[in-house]
Formats: structure tokens, sequence, C-alpha cells
């Protein structure tokens, strides 16, 4: 070499002394690599990955030499350069990995041993990869002390033949699944050398006696001996977590596994998923062992669907580490009151505790499409849990026991109502940081408002399928029972001044029974009291032989509940379902029924009493003759005729044909509630025209009583073409109408359903009903930001919050309108795929909001959106900002755009305000005088439009901002860096590709557009605003997105 290197030399003179032109293209050609010595090519190769270092033998002798040197002085090797969740090179074979680890003799520490695939055994007669080939290339390095692996085989095989070899890092293996796989099995040895274990999905037989164990990770893992647990002893043990695992059923065998963690006195970490371990056992150890340093030291305590966790185990376990305790995960079962009043009974201070999640379910659990039983299948625990039932006064509780909790989560618990009573004097809750809650449906909004107004440090909110939205069906018969019951106590009398001359009482005949439970004895023999038809001769002669009863035979006592059960019943209801919609009226006022004090729980078999009783008796009363012609029996004249209820209850009869003849010859015809939409007794026309009749208006009143004659088959065929609806066949047999239609005399009933997108119906009735209106109003000093999913609240109100930042809302179906009152400097709105969306009115008020940021709107619209509307609006409007509505069609959605604009936005921005305050640059404005003068296109802006694809998908932008055409255009500066992916053909514009890191640097690049527009006189806004519109949703259908 040294020869070679000399003539070199001497060849490098000649030519520059005679030819200096062919000179200077020879030093373009040389090899500067091969002129620098072994020491400073082993230098370099230091900073290069293992992959590139062994490239580099094939290049020439002298780098083959020196890489041969650099592996021989080697002591650490990383295959996967740094990145552990990758695989190591592929490639290799037995022969090639043990010629490989010859070259490094002195090789301590080899990391990143990933094998993307290795065989178990070796295959005669084919060069391969295999457990047992690496296993003889690690044993020909001598000092090898530890290695790095995620194989399951290898790392087994390791431990039995080299027992001396550490397992250095976190072993993990990448194959982990549920249900668990035959194939995943590893044994663990007592001699193993490990310090970190995390296993997903292994069959495990045992877990033994590890002393150099620190963190034990087990999910998903199947204890295959019937007593796994018998030498468990970690004494070294820090976290230990076990998770859904097969084990033995039988608790008393957990009884090893909870002393051998008491015996861990360094344990901080304790998690325990459906782990079904003895009632009362974790009581007694620590009863035992606490004065030994067991569990003094956890901070972090997991109790998830153990099924036989009693409250005395867990509260145990928060005393005795009450010193160093950060967090506590408590599962359903023993989120109660009793847990938190006996703590606070212990009268103890918790310095550090920050974090609590009441009703904690495993994230496994509410993912997992798998029922229980088939979760028992597959070995893991039989476990059913429930809703926690803590209650307002265990919250109060709460913050007496730990004062310094920084971040709460709840997760269902229905019993927690009013929110605001939490906070009394000795609970304030004044280092709250973070709350959260999940699927805590009993929560009053107006309460929650005033306890998010109360807490003095709050900063984030996350309410998830919180606030659901009242059924309409039940909200409609629970107004329906509100009117009965004012109906029938007189207080709605004005709204029926034809009922003037007579008492409210005397309504009641005339109306359908309500339901109720049968078999409710009337305490109180009470006559009804009929109201006189003047054209019913008959009807009068009835009444003075006897006392007709509506409910059975003439005579009878009803035994139906009394009007004090329905009306105390309707409140109930009225609690349940929320106030705030139009009351909805019969067609006729509801019957009085004899007094009953209390009613009884319907029981299955009640209804199903009821029902035959109504079939028998239904079909006795379709056989009782009635002159078609007699309009003056009442509601007798439509209810004797066939309706739609009589002909599905006589479906199930064998001869239904004799079953009628049979009925038809009994003497006794029975009034009966019809359950169908037919029945039309309560005509609104009907009873204005008894009303007048009774009144004596004369004969006009008289002629038009005869009508109701006809009415009854109108009834009947308008009703036949509608369905019958759950809420119409099982409460009631009248439709319903809104107050304004009552007094409207109908010419005929067929009416056409409205077809509204905003707009839902309880039954079959044209009833229209709307959202149910519920206002969210947040009034919070250091709130910062909201996040909704899954909410019913129909407006969002930001009263007075001078921090916030972010609004988010994913899956609100009826979240319509944002009200923004004090809300400064709030800049990020995301809105995906919430139904009912009013875009128009929420832009416009954020677009209201004084300049004092740059904002940017998310929205994922579930509709077709008129986009030239909507630019019109936003472009000609009095908002003083550039605007641009960048429409976005990528599916599924590629958020790329969405996150790149926030990066440049703000530049475009700065240049203006540097170009404001520091150049007297004009500042435009946006006054209504403004508008009124550019009343059409421009709207006295510079608008452009830029398009592109994504991903195959193409983007388009309208705007007005300045300058942004002229960075894009430019070339990259010094300062460009091209680390960055991105550029033009993937994004819309990429300023760290081009080197426009600042607003300074970017000056440069447009200064003659600045001159241009400063002899213009066109002047810039300070702030700028992006509607990023994402139409993936659009036709109706959301798309599954891992980034909303």
């Amino acid at each position: 070499m040294g020869q070679r290197r000399r003539s070199t030399k001497t060849f490098k003179k000649q030519i520059v002394v005679g030819l200096p032109h062919t000179a200077v293209k020879t030093q373009e050609s040389r090899d500067f690599v091969n002129e620098l010595s072994h020491e400073v090519l082993c230098n370099i190769f230091r900073y290069l990955p293992m992959q590139n270092i062994m490239g580099m033998e094939c290049l020439s002798r002298k780098l083959r030499e020196a890489v041969t040197l650099y592996l021989r002085v080697l002591k650490v090797v990383d295959l996967c350069a740094g990145r552990w969740w990758e695989y190591m090179p592929s490639g290799f074979t037995d022969s090639s990995f043990l010629m490989l680890m010859k070259k490094m003799p002195d090789l301590e520490e080899l990391y990143g041993l990933h094998p993307r695939c290795l065989q178990r055994r070796r295959v005669r007669g084919y060069d391969s990869f295999s457990v047992p080939g690496v296993v003889d290339a690690l044993q020909s390095c001598p000092n090898l002390v530890g290695v790095e692996t995620s194989h399951l085989e290898l790392v087994e095989a390791v431990w039995k033949y080299m027992p001396q070899v550490h397992i250095l890092g976190k072993f993990r293996n990448r194959n982990g699944a549920f249900p668990i796989p035959s194939e995943n099995k590893l044994t663990i040895y007592a001699a193993a050398k490990i310090q970190t274990l995390h296993l997903v999905g292994v069959n495990v037989p045992e877990i033994p006696c590890i002393s150099m164990l620190r963190h034990l990770y087990l999910k998903w893992v199947r204890l295959t001996k019937p007593q796994p647990f018998k030498d468990f002893l970690c004494v070294s043990l820090r976290t230990f977590v076990m998770r859904n695992c097969a084990g033995p059923t039988n608790s008393l065998k957990y009884v090893p596994l909870v002393t051998g963690l008491a015996s861990a006195r360094n344990l901080e970490q304790l998690e325990l998923v459906r782990v079904p371990f003895l009632g009362g056992l974790i009581q007694h150890v620590v009863e035992d062992s606490w004065r030994s340093g067991g569990f003094r030291n956890l901070h972090t305590i997991v109790f998830g669907a153990c099924k036989n966790a009693l409250e005395v185990d867990l509260g145990y376990l928060i005393i005795t580490a009450a010193r160093r305790l950060h967090e506590v995960r408590v599962q359903p079962s023993l989120t109660k009151d009793g847990v938190f009043l006996a703590l606070k009974m212990a009268e103890l201070e918790f310095p550090q505790f920050e974090t609590l999640h009441l009703g904690f379910v495993d994230e496994f659990l509410l993912q997992c499409k798998m029922s229980n039983p088939e979760l028992v299948k597959y070995g893991l625990a039989d476990v059913i849990e429930n809703p926690g039932i803590i209650t307002d006064i265990g919250m109060k509780v709460v913050n007496e026991v730990f004062t310094s909790i920084k971040y709460l989560v709840i997760y269902n618990c229905p019993h927690l109502h009013s929110p605001h009573t939490w906070i009394t004097d000795f609970s304030r809750w004044s280092r709250l940081v973070d709350l959260t809650l999940i699927r805590c449906h009993a929560v009053k909004l107006e309460s929650f408002s005033q306890f998010i107004e109360m807490l003095p440090s709050l900063e984030f909110i996350c309410l998830d399928q919180m606030f659901r939205e009242p059924p309409k069906a039940s909200l409609t018969f629970t107004m329906f029972l509100i009117i009965t019951d004012r109906l029938v106590c007189g207080e709605l009398k004005s709204d029926f001044d034809y009922f003037s001359s007579s008492p409210p009482t005397g309504l009641c005949p005339m109306l359908p029974p309500l339901p109720g439970p049968s078999g409710v004895q009337s305490p109180v023999k009470q006559q009804p009291v009929r109201m006189r038809d003047s054209d019913s001769e008959d009807e009068e002669e009835q009444e003075k032989a006897h006392v007709h009863s509506p409910y059975g035979e003439p005579g009878a006592i009803p035994k139906k509940a009394s009007l004090e059960e329905q009306s105390n019943r309707s409140r109930e209801l009225m609690l349940k379902s929320n106030k705030g919609k139009t009351p909805l009226r019969r067609r006729a006022p509801p019957p009085q029924e004899p007094s009953c004090e209390k009613g009884c729980q319907v029981t299955s078999e009640q209804i199903k009493a009821d029902i035959k009783a109504a079939t028998e008796t239904t079909d006795r009363g379709t056989s009782t003759n009635q002159d078609p012609g007699d309009g003056g029996t009442g509601a007798n004249s439509c209810i004797t005729r066939d309706c739609v209820c009589n002909i599905r209850w006589r479906e199930d009869s064998a001869n239904q044909e004799e079953l009628r003849r049979r009925r038809a010859r009994e003497n006794d015809a029975v009034r009966t509630r019809c359950t169908c939409s037919r029945a039309c007794f309560g005509n609104a026309r009907e009873v204005r025209i008894r009303s007048e009749a009774h009144a004596g208006r004369g004969a006009a009143g008289r002629e038009a009583t005869s009508r109701p004659s006809r009415e009854p088959l109108n009834c009947r065929e308008e009703s036949g073409r509608r369905s019958i609806t759950r809420s119409m066949t099982r409460q009631d047999s009248v439709p319903l109408l809104s107050g304004s239609e009552l007094s409207k005399p109908k010419r005929q009933f067929r009416l056409k359903r409205k077809r509204t997108a905003d707009k839902s119906t309880s039954t079959s009735d044209p009833v229209t009903e709307d959202d149910h209106v519920q206002v969210l109003t947040l009034k919070s000093q250091n709130l910062v930001g909201i996040t909704l999913t899954n909410c019913g609240i129909t407006d969002l109100v930001l009263k007075d919050c001078p921090k916030m930042m972010f609004v988010h809302a994913t899956r609100c179906r009826v979240l319509k309108h944002l009200q923004v009152e004090n809300a400064p400097i709030v800049n990020r709105f995301d809105y995906a795929q919430c139904k009912k969306l009013d875009i128009e009115q929420i832009l416009d008020h954020i677009l209201r909001i004084p300049p004092e940021r740059n904002r940017i709107i998310y929205m994922r619209p579930m509709k077709q959106i008129d986009s030239l509307s909507l630019e019109r609006k936003l472009f000609s409007g009095p908002y003083p900002y550039h605007i641009a509505i960048i429409h976005e069609f990528s599916r599924p959605p590629n958020v790329r755009n969405k996150v790149r604009v926030r990066s440049w936005m703000d530049t475009i921005a700065n240049i203006n305000q540097e170009l404001i305050k520091y150049e007297f640059f004009p500042e435009a404005t946006r006054t209504e005088e403004d508008v009124k003068k550019h009343p059409n296109y421009p709207w006295g802006r510079d608008i452009y439009t830029i398009e592109g694809m994504v991903d195959e998908a193409p983007y388009n932008m309208i705007t007005d901002f300045p300058w942004l055409r002229t960075l894009r255009a430019a070339k990259p500066n010094t300062y460009a860096r091209n680390d960055f992916e991105d550029d033009e053909s993937t994004t819309i514009y990429a300023p760290r590709l081009k080197g426009q890191l600042s607003a300074d640097i970017c000056m440069e690049t447009i200064g003659e557009e600045i001159s241009e527009r400063r002899q213009t006189r066109r002047g810039v806004f300070q702030r700028v605003v992006v509607v990023f519109i994402h139409y993936c949703d659009s036709h109706g259908e959301p798309m599954d997105d891992d980034f909303i």
C-alpha cells in the first residue's frame, strides 16, 4: 500500500506541471475516502448504522480493512440503529450471522436482535436463519453480556443455553393477539436474568421466582399450570400489571400471588384487571405486611373487573400507600359512597395524590365485541359489571379525602345528578385541572354549568355520551298524561271553553281509560257522571234505568288506577324526560276513573292478562248491534266497529269465525279500549259539535250532531293508511294533535307527513317534534378547551372564557349552534360528523369574534354544502380577517393539509403584523360601510384559487391571503431543510422545504409584491382565518377515522 501511495503522488505532480487542465479533471475524480487513514474511517463508522457499515466491505480493499478493524474493537452493536420498534436487516442466514459475530470478539451488548422471520429448527441442506443458528453465533462471542430481542423462542433458548446472558431493555413479544394463539409459548426459567418482561397473548405455564425482575406486564396471558403462582416471589418488583389473563378460576390459588406482591417492598404500580382473587385476601395480607413495608410505596392502584374484590381490599391498600399515592382507578362495583366515607373516617392525608378514575372499565372490555360467555370460553374470569352506584353525597366526600386531586374521570355512574352540590365548605375542588365525564346520563345540564363556573383551576373538559336527548315518543306520552291530569283537575278549563256549561268531571265518561295496572280495587265506589246529549234520547232513558260504566258491564265497578296515581305517574315521567317541548293535546279529554290511593307495579304477567282480557271483550263488543245512522251514543258509535287491533289480536286463533259467532250470541255488550289508531271517538270536531248541542245553540247544533254518523268510516279509512307505531299500540288509542291544531275543524283526517331533515316524529301522527333544546353554558376563568363526543346538547355558549383556546365536537347529533360572548383567544374549532350543525351560523359567530388571534375551523359535514353560497357569505361579510376556504375531498380522510396549514397560516399573519407595526403599511378595515361599498364579486378582496392533488385526492382553496402565491413559487433558499418530506406536490405549501422559516426571511422573498401593494394602497389584515371543510362524510354515512 505504501508503494501505491508514492506512485500516486508522483503522477499527480507530473499532471499538475505538464497538463493543468487534465489535472483539474483528475482532482475532481480523486478518491478522498481511500486516502483517509483507518483511524479516521473507524471514527466515521461510529455515526453510521450497522447496515451501511457492512455494505462498505465490498467497495474497496481499504474500506474492508477499516470495517474489520472497526468491528474487532466494537463492544456495543445496535442492529436496528436505535429504532427499537423496527426489525433488523433481512437477508441473514445462520452462516452469515455467525461470520458477523466472529468478527466482533469483544462484543458485550447486542441490541436490535429483532428478526422478522426466524425458523424454529435448522433445515438440513438449506442455509436458513434459525434459532439454533443464532444461539451458536451468540456463543461465539466470549464476552457477550446481554442481548435485546423480542422473539419468544429465541429468548427461551437464551435462558436455557446461555443463562449468564442478560435480556437487555424491555422484552415484549410482537405477535400477541386475542384469542391467545396456541403457538405463542414461553417457559420462564427461575434463573432468567431479565428486568422487564412484557407478555401479550402468550401461553405461560407458571410465573416462578425471578430475583432480578422489576417490571412484569401480563396481558392476555394463559397460565396453563393448576397453580401458576406457587413459587412466585419477585423481591425487586416495582410494577405488576395483570390484565385479562386466563388463569385458575379457584380464588384460593391467587393467595401466593398476593403474598408474593407484599414481599416486594419497592412495588410502585399495582394493576389487577379481571383477576378473581379471594375477597378480603388483600385486607389480611396488608394487615400482616404493612409494618414491614408491604404495599407502602405504591403510587398507582388499579382495580378493574375483579369479581371478588371487596371495599376493604381497596381501602386497606389506599390507606397503606397514602404517603406516596398518585393515582387510583376504581372498578364500578367498588365505586360507591361507603368507600370514600370510610376513607374520610380514617382522617389521612394524601399529599401527592392527583388522579382518580371512578367506574374504571378496561379498554379491552370496552372495545371487545365478544360477549361475556365468549370471553369465559377463552379462559377469562366470569364477570358482569354493573354501573357504579356512587351518588352526589359520595362525590362531596371524594374531595374531602383527596384534597389535591387534579385529574378526575367518571365513567357510567347513573346516580350522579347535581355536580354543583359536590362543592361545599370542605370540598372546594380547588386544584382540579382536567375533568372527564363519560356516560353519566343523569347529570343535569344546568347543574353541570354551575359546577364548571365554581371550579377555579379547571382547564380541560372532556364529555363523552353525556346529556343525551330525551326520547321523543315517551316525551309525547308524558305531555299527554300531564294534560290529562290538568284537564280532570280543571286547570285547563279555559282552553276548552266549549265545555263551560258543564263541570270538568262530566267529561270523563266520554274518553277511553288510561292504561294502568290490572287488579287494582277502588276503595271509593264513586258513580261516574255522564254528560247528556240533547239529541240522544236513548242515552237519557238508559241513564234513568241504570248507570252505564265505560269499563265493562252496566253497574260494574272499574278496576283501574286512580287519577291521582295517573297524575303522580305523569309527574314522574315529566321529571325523567326533560321539559321545554310544546304540549301535545288529545282530541278529546281523558276519562275520570274511580280513585285509588296507591297503584301497583305493572308486571309482564299483568300486561299479558290485560291483553287477553281486552281481546275477549273487544270481540264481544264487535258483535254488538249498533245503528250506523245513529250518532247520539257518543263514543260507542265508533268503537263498536271493527278495527285493526281486533284483527291483529284474533290472528292467533285457530278458528276465528267460530269464536266470532259464539261471542256474538252473548247478550252483554262490553265496551273496551281500542289500542289502535282507528278509534275516532276522541274527534275534536265531534267534541265541539257535542258541546254546541249541549249548550243549546239551536237547530244548527242539532243538525251538526248527525254528521258524526259518517265520520267513523272516514276515520277507519284514514287510519288504514297509517302504520301502528309502538307508542300508539302501547299507550293510547287517540292520535296526538298539537295545541295550535286543536281549535281548527278538520274536513278530513288525511294528512301528509312532513319531510324535514331536522325534524323527527314520535308517532305516525302529523305532529313534528323539534329536538329538545339543551344549552351548555361555559363560564370559567382558566378553561382552555372542551371536547364533546356523542353529546346531546343543541347549543354551546362560551359566556366568559378568557383563556379558552379550542372547541372540539365529534358525533354530536343534535348540536346546531355556537354562541361566543367572551372568548377572545379561542383559535381552533373542530366539528366532525355533527349531523345537524348550522354551519353558516357557526362560521358567522366565529368570524365576528374580535380579531385577536388567527383561527382555524375544521369541519366534516354530513350533508351537502352550497360552497358558492358559503364563499359569497364569508368573503362579502364584515369580517376583519384574511379568509381561506379549503375544500378537501380525500376519502378516507387525509390530515396532511389540515396539519400543515397551521404552520404557514401564522407566517402570513406575522408578515402582515410586521408590515403594519414597523413598516407603516396600511391596515385594511371591514366595517358595514366597507361591505356596502363592494356589493359584488370580489367584494373588495383579492380572491384567487389554488388547486392540487394530495394522495390522488383533489383539494381546492379559495382565499385572499396575500403573499402566498409568491412564496409558493419561490425557489428554496439557504435555510431550506430537506429533511421534510412534503412539498407542493403533496400539500398546499411547504415553507420548511423552501427555507421560509420566519417572517423576516419571507419578507426578503416578497419585497417586490410589498412595494406594489403599498403603491396601490391596498391594506392587509393582521389576522387570518382558515375554514377547512372535509367532504368525506357528506354523503350522510360517517367514515371511520383514526385521527378524529
